[in-house]
């Protein structure tokens, strides 16, 4: 899994963060165990990963509802994308495979991206309409497969229309926009259609989520949150009482924090 220490996603305007966070210190549930990442859908249900590279879900109870341990088979599980409750997607970057998975943790379906003509793939993502998004950066090219390998669009090197070579290592699909999110250079932009739009850069950032075209991170001790319109960048302090912690999601009504214990589950 990328090494990540603090990996967040808001899903909160950052005007409401102080107010949430005063009411947010009472935890309501732990989900004890020994995990490396996890996600959350938006059902609640919490996607988890061991270290042993096994793949548990939980409901918003904390009652186990599925486990996924087909390790062997496929290697280190890269990304986990939980966009659509009932078609998850895992990423195995190493193998360059994806998996998809239905609402209970069952195989439905797997692709092997280099019998797919893709050799050098960096990032997925599920696409607006349920297809998936595959980066080649061995081709420099935006491409859109369905869940059978068909490829359905592609675009054309993208390269020599960036000032920088984009790495990216998340794939988002969010308002009408695709944004590859690269480290160290920010937020490359595209249309539905797989057009480049444009380069946002976003300077020390380590995460990187989109709600409503505002684009939300953190740097490591500070919430992110950059307004795409206004071009604006504002901070917000990371509470003491959530650190440390491996990885933070924010939620509209909860809040999740992995720590070595587990994951701590607050509610507001």
């Amino acid at each position: 899994m990328k090494k990540i220490i603090l990996h967040i996603v808001i899903c909160l305007s950052m005007g409401r963060l102080s107010a949430q966070f005063d009411s947010l210190q009472q935890m309501s549930l732990l989900i004890a165990g020994n995990f490396v990442d996890f996600q959350v859908d938006n059902l609640g249900n919490l996607f988890v990963l061991t270290p042993d590279n096994q793949l548990k879900k939980y409901n918003a109870s904390g009652d186990s509802l599925g486990v996924f341990n087909d390790v062997r088979r496929y290697g280190k599980l890269a990304y986990i994308d939980v966009s659509n409750p009932l078609k998850v997607l895992l990423f195995y970057q190493e193998f360059g495979t994806i998996v998809m998975l239905d609402r209970f943790l069952n195989n439905v379906n797997s692709l092997d991206l280099r019998q797919l003509g893709f050799y050098q793939v960096t990032c997925i993502g599920l696409a607006y309409d349920n297809n998936i998004w595959v980066y080649d950066a061995l081709a420099g090219k935006l491409n859109k497969i369905s869940g059978d390998g068909t490829l359905l669009n592609q675009t054309n090197d993208i390269r020599p229309f960036t000032d920088s070579v984009p790495d990216p290592d998340l794939l988002i699909d969010q308002g009408g926009l695709v944004y590859l999110f690269d480290p160290q250079k920010g937020a490359f932009v595209f249309d539905h259609y797989g057009g480049y739009q444009k380069l946002i850069p976003l300077k020390n950032w380590r995460y990187f989520t989109v709600i409503n075209k505002t684009m939300l991170g953190w740097n490591g001790h500070e919430f992110l949150k950059y307004e795409v319109k206004m071009q604006t960048e504002e901070k917000k302090q990371i509470p003491a009482y959530f650190l440390p912690a491996v990885k933070i999601i924010f939620m509209p009504d909860f809040l999740y924090v992995l720590k070595t214990d587990g994951i701590h589950v607050y509610k507001n």
